[in-house]
């Protein structure tokens, strides 16, 4: 096959690329620069794509014999990753750089370039496993799973592909069980990068500072943060910058009359208020996503999957990278279900006020994306701090079935069981279930 290599400059992708070659595949090199400043260095650990790295990128493919070039996909990644991560947190959402640079960077933008010159597959750095299986009619099934290294798993983030996608990627550090033995690979075969670093954090908020990536692009906006009763306990400079869970940088001035911490339960963009209160309020036990996609045409079909959606269906489910996975069950929705979906579940009332990938008045329509949805019911326990705008990924084992982004959740608490905590207490987006 002809191979395209993303070369990122760190030890993955350089032996990713080695085993491509080592496989027989006719492969060529690139490197994505995708910031505009030209002159942008790494800081330790922090960032990628930077002019160092693509020097890093070079000197492997150098090693390797194989032909490299840049691809300039800088515009691209800032009208899409970076405007996607600015105006998700305006909005009072949670975005996950990592998953829109997967679904518009390296499996679109990347992917449909390199099949245009004719390559047949991508290979990235990436740990995570492709099976192949044959289904009742002969035709060839691959499967997006787990990697065998759980600390570095990125099954999560590459969910949101799809399957037209995944038939054109190419994972060759699938079964490494870690990445000491990756690292002792790169030593082996002569790679510079051997002991280089790996970065973490956000990519393009090199220092780490998202709170002051938001407000250089969006200003100061001062507001209020509010108990569950509305009282003022706190201000702030921009709601944009809280997310669900979040309890470090409140600064409250008044205490919570128990002593105890409060935590971020949500935001509204439209007054730009910031909700604080008790940690049971953040307790999950249904979720609903959007803009389902789907790797388990067998198992939906199993569930008795039509027009209106499928029945339910056991899973794991996974709502953070690298997060815990609870066990629950799962459905298709169909999207003219939406509204009952979302605002009623199972007898439960909603009141949402920012729904989904819109922002809306109380009564409006939904406006979603054309997909439909997947609706999970946690069995195996509850989450906490899930937030709209997160990846939903659901699993059978290893096995990867399909991925949604949340768009509301009923969350759960002895506090909420008792009465003690109203339903006004809850932030937009939110459903009590008792």
């Amino acid at each position: 096959m002809r191979v395209l290599a993303a070369m990122s400059g760190g030890v993955d992708s350089a032996v990713a690329a080695a085993l491509a070659v080592e496989a027989g595949h006719e492969v060529v090199g690139v490197h994505m620069a995708l910031s505009r400043n030209r002159n942008q260095f790494r800081t330790g650990s922090r960032g990628c794509c930077s002019i160092e790295d693509a020097g890093d990128a070079r000197r492997a493919a150098d090693i390797l014999g194989i032909p490299y070039y840049v691809w300039d996909l800088s515009e691209k990644f800032e009208d899409t990753v970076i405007a996607d991560f600015v105006s998700e947190y305006e909005a009072g959402r949670t975005p996950n750089p990592c998953v829109r640079c997967n679904e518009h960077i390296k499996f679109e933008a990347l992917l449909d370039k390199a099949r245009a010159l004719g390559f047949d597959a991508v290979a990235t750095g990436h740990y995570a496993q492709i099976v192949e299986r044959t289904d009742d009619d002969g035709v060839t099934i691959r499967e997006l799973h787990r990697s065998p290294n759980e600390p570095k798993d990125q099954s999560y983030v590459l969910a949101v592909m799809g399957p037209e996608r995944l038939r054109h990627a190419i994972f060759p550090l699938g079964g490494f069980a870690s990445k000491a033995d990756v690292r002792a690979e790169a030593e082996r075969r002569g790679l510079s990068v051997s002991n280089k670093p790996d970065s973490y954090d956000i990519c393009f908020v090199a220092d780490g500072d998202t709170k002051g990536f938001l407000a250089d692009r969006l200003g100061s906006r001062p507001g209020n943060i509010v108990d569950q009763d509305g009282v003022v306990v706190g201000s702030h400079e921009g709601s944009y910058a809280y997310t669900v869970g979040q309890r470090k940088g409140l600064a409250l001035g008044n205490p919570a009359a128990d002593g105890k911490p409060r935590y971020v339960l949500g935001t509204n963009p439209a007054t730009n208020t910031v909700i604080v209160g008790p940690a049971e309020l953040l307790t999950v036990n249904r979720i609903v996503g959007d803009k389902a996609v789907w790797f388990a045409d067998d198992v939906l079909s199993a569930a008795g999957q039509d027009a209106s959606g499928s029945g339910w269906f056991d899973v794991q489910v996974q709502v953070r990278a690298h997060g815990l996975q609870v066990s629950g069950r799962a459905r298709s929705v169909a999207l003219d279900r939406a509204a009952e979906v979302i605002e009623g579940g199972s007898g439960r009332t909603a009141q949402p006020e920012v729904v989904g990938a819109c922002t809306r008045a109380q009564g409006a329509d939904l406006q979603l994306d054309d997909r439909a949805l997947l609706e999970v019911e946690l069995t195996g326990g509850t989450l906490r701090g899930v937030a709209a705008g997160q990846s939903l990924v659901i699993y059978a084992g290893t096995r990867v079935l399909g991925q949604a982004t949340v768009v509301h959740s009923d969350r759960w608490s002895s506090a909420v069981a008792s009465s003690a905590v109203p339903a006004s207490a809850l932030p937009s987006g939110v459903a009590l279930s008792r």
